[in-house]
C-alpha cells in the first residue's frame, strides 16, 4: 500500500492512488520479467544504502513526480523528499526528487520512475508552450483521446500540469459525433438525434467540415461544436455564425505556428493531438551522491 501522504497528495491531483500503485506493480514487474536484477545483485552489497537525486538536465515543467514517489514506495524506499512539485518549471541542473535508501532497491525504481517522468514531463513542457502561445486570448488548449494505451489518465494529468485542460477521458463521458458516425447513421441531424433520444443528459459534440454543417447543428442544439481543418477565414466565419451560442472547438492543421491566429478568432478550444502523441521526453536523471555501509 502506497503511504498515506502520497495517497492524499495523488487524490489533489485528480490521480487514483489504486490505479497508479497497480501501475507502478506491473511496470517494475516487467522490468524484473520473473527474475532479479543480475547487475546489482553481483555487484552492489545487500545492505548498503544510498543518497540519489533526480535531477532535471534540461529545462521545462515536470510532471509524474507523484508517480515516481510511487515507484519508489513500491520498490521499499519510503525515505524521499519531493523538491520540485508537479506542475512546476524547473531549470537544467535542478533537483526533482531526493531519495535515500537500499541501493539495490533504489537502482530497481530507477529507469521506471524515470520512464514516467521523462514521459509526463514532456508533455507538460509541450503542452505549457502552446498554453503560452495563446496566453493572450481565452482560448483554451485541450487534448484528445490520442494517448498511450492505458496511461491516458497520467498523460491527461500532464496536460493539467502544463496548464491545459480535457477533452473527455473516455466515450462514456460524453458523446463526439464524427465524420464515420455521420457517414454510418445518414447524416448530421440523424446522428445527432440519434444521441439525444437514447441519452438526453450527455453532453453532445459534433464534428463538422462545412459552414453548412454548422448552421444544421447549431439548429440542432449542439452543445459544442468541433470545426474539423477549417481555414482561417472559415473558422472565424464560424465564430461569427455560432454568435455564442455554443462553444467551439479548432482541430486539424493546427501548428505551435498557427496557435494564436487560430485562438484570434475567437473560438473556445484548440484540440492539439499532438500533446500526447508527440511529446518529446524531458531529459532528467538519477545521480547517486552519497553510498553508506
Amino acid at each position: 500500500m502506497l503511504s498515506e501522504k502520497l495517497t492524499g497528495a495523488l487524490i489533489e491531483y485528480d490521480l487514483d492512488p489504486v490505479s497508479v500503485e497497480d501501475l507502478a506493480r506491473r511496470t517494475i514487474a516487467e522490468d524484473l520479467d520473473g527474475g532479479v536484477d543480475l547487475t546489482s545483485d553481483s555487484t552492489i552489497p545487500q545492505d548498503q544504502t544510498s543518497f540519489a537525486e533526480f535531477r532535471a538536465r534540461k529545462s521545462g515543467y515536470v510532471a509524474g513526480v507523484v508517480v515516481a514517489a510511487a515507484v519508489l514506495e513500491v520498490c521499499g524506499i519510503s525515505d524521499y523528499s519531493i523538491l520540485s512539485a508537479d506542475g512546476q518549471r524547473v531549470e537544467e541542473g535542478q533537483v526533482i526528487l531526493s531519495a535515500t535508501g537500499n541501493t539495490q532497491k533504489l537502482l530497481l525504481a530507477e529507469r521506471t520512475a524515470l520512464n514516467f517522468l521523462g514521459r509526463l514531463s514532456g508533455i507538460a513542457s509541450l503542452t505549457h508552450r502552446w498554453v503560452n502561445e495563446v496566453a493572450t486570448t481565452s482560448t483554451k488548449i485541450r487534448d484528445t483521446r490520442k494517448t498511450t494505451p492505458l496511461l491516458r489518465e497520467l498523460e491527461k494529468f500532464a496536460v493539467r500540469m502544463g496548464g491545459g485542460v480535457n477533452h473527455r477521458m473516455s466515450l462514456a463521458d460524453a458523446a463526439l459525433i464524427k465524420d464515420n458516425h455521420i457517414f454510418a447513421s445518414g447524416g448530421i441531424s440523424e446522428a445527432f438525434q440519434a444521441v439525444r433520444m437514447k441519452y438526453p443528459n450527455a453532453v453532445v459534440e459534433v464534428e463538422v467540415d462545412t459552414l453548412e454543417q454548422l448552421k444544421e447543428v447549431l439548429a440542432a442544439g449542439a452543445d459544442l461544436i468541433l470545426l474539423d481543418n477549417m481555414s482561417l477565414e472559415q473558422t472565424r466565419a464560424a465564430v461569427q455564425i455560432a454568435g455564442g451560442k455554443t462553444k467551439l472547438e479548432s482541430s486539424g492543421g493546427l501548428t505551435i505556428e498557427n496557435a494564436k491566429a487560430y485562438a484570434s478568432t475567437g473560438v473556445d478550444y484548440l484540440a492539439v493531438g499532438a500533446l500526447t502523441h508527440s511529446a518529446p521526453v524531458m531529459d532528467i536523471g538519477l545521480d547517486f551522491k552519497a553510498q553508506r555501509g
